[in-house]
């Protein structure tokens, strides 16, 4: 019903979101590798990077075997389906991550992007116990950044394409933009839309970024801002 465009928020702290550009890079670059692979090895590198919660809960062997268990709680958030997977991901980034990574600084907030990832997927773990399918993609960390923006920048101006009858470029408060994404989550969640998509990795991203964001942010930055 709507993409986001921009948002009328300019850093403060730091001259460049080097880690939030340096993020995105990185996140096209794995794409672009994986995507050259046949269809049966990208299959394999799904597998063997995503995070499969029977592999976690070391039900099931791990894949690689110098790889720990535990790694791709980390690992999996920089794979993708497809290119509007990527897209998408990396345009929500785009848009709401230098903010975050202005309000925390470039290692802390490198710091909390990891954590969101990993949180987001012990959510989706902790719903899908014997989950045999890889969980892939960097929505959960991405989940985090707004639950971060919404806590920080509720009132700051986001510039959406909102399809009514024909697609416009209307100007909305965040908490209006992001609101309406955490309830379509919990609603979809709740009708099991069917989708292959985890809806409890979106929310725990984003319960995990309103919470870190409390311990990381600066004490210079307000809650609540964005005026």
């Amino acid at each position: 019903m709507f993409l986001p465009l921009h948002d009328s928020n300019p850093i403060r702290y730091v001259k460049v979101a080097y880690v939030t550009y340096g993020l995105i890079a990185l996140n096209g670059l794995i794409f672009a590798v994986t995507a050259s692979l046949s269809p049966v090895d990208f299959q394999q590198a799904t597998i063997d990077f995503g995070m499969i919660p029977i592999v976690v809960r070391d039900l099931y062997p791990q894949p690689l075997v110098w790889l720990p268990d535990w790694a791709t709680l980390y690992t999996y958030a920089f794979l993708h389906a497809d290119w509007l997977h990527l897209l998408t991901n990396m345009l929500f980034l785009w848009i709401f991550g230098d903010n975050i990574e202005d309000a925390m600084g470039h290692w802390r907030f490198l710091l909390f992007y990891g954590a969101c990832a990993v949180l987001a997927a012990l959510t989706h773990l902790a719903f899908n116990l014997d989950g045999n399918g890889p969980l892939v993609g960097a929505s959960g960390a991405v989940a985090g950044v707004m639950g971060a923006y919404v806590l920080l920048y509720p009132h700051a101006r986001v510039f959406v394409l909102a399809r009514i009858v024909i697609p416009i470029p209307l100007p909305v408060p965040a908490f209006w933009m992001l609101g309406f994404w955490i309830a379509s989550q919990i609603f979809y969640l709740i009708v099991d839309a069917g989708e292959p998509v985890s809806w409890w990795a979106h929310l725990g991203g984003f319960a995990a970024g309103i919470a870190l964001t409390l311990v990381l942010r600066r004490r210079a930055v307000p809650l609540l801002g964005g005026r």
